[in-house]
């Protein structure tokens, strides 16, 4: 059976007693505060809600995915009226609907390309005009082993990120390094 999670089905329970809460907060704080309260947020990778909380704590009306069901069940005893679904985020829907933001920490990059680019992909058609997207992955291009589920993680690097977003039909912003050295991108859908 192949393992959605990459590993982090068989972890989660070490991940959510390693998983610094402090690490990324600052950045999507910061990119949730250009947001209207109540604006609608999808979440891929949302792991037990870290990243979550900021985006609940910023009035935003959160939808989230996450392939690890453990990691799901922990995320829905903490926000149980939020929108969930387990499943890979290049095999969901996104819950056959459009949104304001879509953001995604700490998952990207443990996809295989192909599954990489198909997720930049739908997230750019699930984003309404004007909608934002936020990713964390390394700039260069790079394959490294995570440290906690010891699978394969892949950068495809600045570039070929941004070629997929303007692609995509977004426009691209400069991104942001924060204290844990995680690269954000950050992209818009043109309002016209």
């Amino acid at each position: 059976m192949n393992d959605h999670s990459h590993g982090y089905e068989r972890i989660a329970g070490r991940f959510i007693r390693a998983r610094d809460t402090w690490i990324g907060s600052a950045v999507v704080r910061a990119w949730s505060q250009e947001f209207a309260r109540g604006a609608e947020v999808l979440e891929l990778g949302c792991g037990h809600g870290v990243i979550s909380q900021v985006l609940m704590d910023a009035g935003l009306t959160l939808s989230a995915i996450d392939a690890s069901p453990s990691l799901l069940a922990a995320f829905r005893l903490r926000f149980p009226g939020v929108e969930t679904e387990c499943a890979a985020a290049e095999e969901s829907d996104f819950f056959g609907r459009t949104f304001d933001g879509v953001v995604s920490v700490g998952m990207l990059f443990l996809l295989e390309e192909e599954a990489q680019r198909t997720v930049l992909q739908k997230a750019a058609q699930a984003l309404r005009p004007g909608g934002r997207l936020l990713f964390t992955a390394p700039r260069e291009v790079c394959e490294w082993t995570d440290i906690l589920a010891r699978e394969q993680s892949r950068s495809l690097g600045a570039a070929a990120y941004e070629k997929l977003l303007r692609d995509g039909g977004l426009e691209v912003s400069s991104g942001v390094t924060d204290e844990g050295e995680n690269h954000y991108f950050f992209a818009t859908k043109p309002t016209a």
